[in-house]
C-alpha cells in the first residue's frame, strides 16, 4: 500500500497524524525557511525509524528545537547538545542532534549567499535526485539519498508524493509556483 491509499484508508476522525499530513503538507511548497528547516530536521530525525513517530513528536521537536529557528539551533552549544540528548520528547541521537546544530549554521551561510535557504532551493531547481544528493552532501550532515528524496519530495521540489489517482495530486500540482512545472 503507498502513502496515499494508507492515509485515504484512515477515517476522517483518526487521530493519526498521518492524514493530515498527506491531506495538507506532504509535497505543498514551502515557503518559509524555519519550515523548511524543520521539515529537513525530522526527516534526518526518521532515518532508521517511522514517519509517524515523527509527526507524534513533531511538537516535541518544535519545542527542544527553538520553534526551529534558524539562528537559535546555529547558536546552541554543548549545554544545549547536553538539553537535547536529555529529551526524552525527541530522537536522542548525537549525530543527528549534531547534524541539525551543523545544519542550520550551514543554511544561515546559505541565507547571507542567497537571501533565503528556499532562494538556494530555487536555484538549483529543477535538477534530478542525484545532483540534489550530491549539492546536499556538499552542504549538510546527515543527508542521505532517501532523506534528501523525502524532503524535496515533501517540499514540491520532486514529484512523487502523491500518485495522480489521489485527490490531494491536483491540489498540491495548483499550490505549485510555474516554474515547479518541472519536478522530476
Amino acid at each position: 500500500m503507498n502513502y496515499c491509499e494508507f492515509a485515504h484508508a484512515l477515517p476522517p476522525d483518526t487521530d493519526n497524524p498521518n492524514k493530515h499530513y498527506h491531506d495538507d503538507c506532504y509535497g505543498f511548497p514551502v515557503d518559509d525557511d524555519n519550515a523548511l528547516f524543520e521539515r529537513l530536521v525530522l526527516e534526518i530525525n526518521q532515518a532508521g525509524l517511522s514517519w509517524t513517530l515523527m509527526l507524534k513528536k513533531q511538537a516535541a521537536f518544535q519545542a527542544a528545537y527553538a520553534g526551529f529557528n534558524i539562528a537559535q539551533v546555529a547558536a546552541f552549544n554543548d549545554t544545549e547538545k547536553q538539553r537535547l540528548l536529555n529529551d526524552a520528547g525527541i530522537v536522542r541521537n548525537r549525530l543527528k542532534i549534531s547534524a541539525a546544530i551543523y545544519n542550520a549554521q550551514q543554511i544561515m551561510l546559505l541565507q547571507q549567499q542567497h537571501g533565503s535557504f528556499k532562494n538556494w532551493l530555487d536555484t538549483h531547481h529543477p535538477q534530478l535526485l542525484a545532483a540534489w544528493i550530491k549539492l546536499f552532501k556538499q552542504h549538510f550532515r546527515f543527508v542521505g539519498g532517501e532523506i534528501v528524496n523525502e524532503f524535496l519530495m515533501s517540499t514540491g521540489y520532486l514529484k512523487g508524493a502523491h500518485n495522480e489517482a489521489c485527490p490531494t495530486y491536483a491540489k498540491v500540482l495548483a499550490a505549485q509556483p510555474a516554474w515547479a512545472a518541472n519536478t522530476d
